[in-house]
């Protein structure tokens, strides 16, 4: 796996910035990793950290266990933030050359280019030069190149920009395709419901600091759980209840905080002594809403 310790970035010396601030995470095999965090919260700076295109202020990059190294970097796959392909080169020529320079057989590195621009609706393009592509066609070229060297793991700086939903369906299907053998991917973006959909683990950073680590229910979990509780008559009763903290009263519409859950056991006998009751749920929050939280 890999395992970020403490990393940080500072710049301008002792004085300057900390743009990364003692992060520590995991990227586990075969997991997908969601890095989610405002623009200048210090995703893309740790990202050039883990593929050595920054060295750390401080703090350790491992894989496997040991300190990464150059050789184990050149089995990664990267797609940095800024775009980094030769835009008068035609897209498959420049593919393969990639490959080739991950240790690809020229013969190897051809096909699964080919097999690649085919998944991405570029099959009749492999000819043209990336620069008279669309922007979103040019992404999924990008997408192919970090990919072309069959990597060991995938760092992948907002890999969705710019694609329609049906080429995130082919990218999400590529992503599947290497967790399912055991490739860790670690992928940052601000479609917080896609990764809400995809990801196994979320790393949320504010201003540099790792302020929230774990599963989307790992998150949710976090604080205290809300309840939903919607009577037939008015419901604001419920703020003379024992143990628990009303949110807000609507009319026969209430959302609480429950201290334990007996006190939910409670508070439900006493709203069905006093008539019906519609609809008694816990409120489970969604990535954006723990997000704002998290951040705030």
């Amino acid at each position: 796996m890999l395992e970020l310790d403490r990393l940080t970035r500072r710049f301008g010396g002792a004085d300057g910035v900390t743009a990364v601030d003692e992060v520590s995470f995991e990227v586990a095999e075969g997991r997908m990793t969601g890095f989610v965090g405002g623009n200048g919260a210090g995703k893309t700076t740790t990202m050039r950290m883990i593929m050595g295109v920054l060295a750390p202020t401080s703090g350790t990059v491992r894989w496997r266990g040991h300190e990464v190294t150059t050789a184990d970097r050149r089995g990664f796959g990267y797609m940095p933030e800024e775009r980094g392909l030769y835009p008068k080169q035609p897209v498959l020529d420049q593919l393969v050359y990639l490959g080739r320079l991950h240790g690809r057989d020229a013969a190897g590195a051809r096909r699964d280019a080919t097999d690649l621009l085919d998944r991405f609706g570029l099959g009749e393009r492999t000819g043209d030069k990336l620069e008279s592509l669309s922007l979103g066609n040019q992404q999924r070229v990008q997408i192919a190149a970090a990919v072309i060297g069959k990597p060991d793991l995938l760092v992948l700086d907002e890999p969705f920009s710019g694609l329609d939903p049906a080429a995130v369906d082919s990218m999400v299907d590529l992503l599947r395709e290497h967790t399912a053998r055991g490739v860790p991917v670690l992928f940052s973006s601000h479609q917080l419901d896609l990764v809400e959909r995809l990801c196994d683990q979320l790393a949320i950073l504010a201003s540099g600091k790792l302020v929230g680590w774990g599963t989307v229910e790992d998150l949710r979990r976090r604080g205290r759980v809300r309840h939903r509780l919607v009577l037939d008559g008015d419901a604001g009763w419920v703020r003379g209840a024992d143990g628990v903290d009303v949110v807000d009263v609507d009319g026969p519409a209430a959302v609480l905080e429950l201290a334990d859950p007996a006190a939910g056991d409670t508070l439900l006998r006493e709203a069905l002594a006093r008539g019906g009751v519609r609809e008694y749920a816990e409120i489970v929050p969604a990535l954006s809403d723990i997000y704002r939280e998290v951040t705030a």
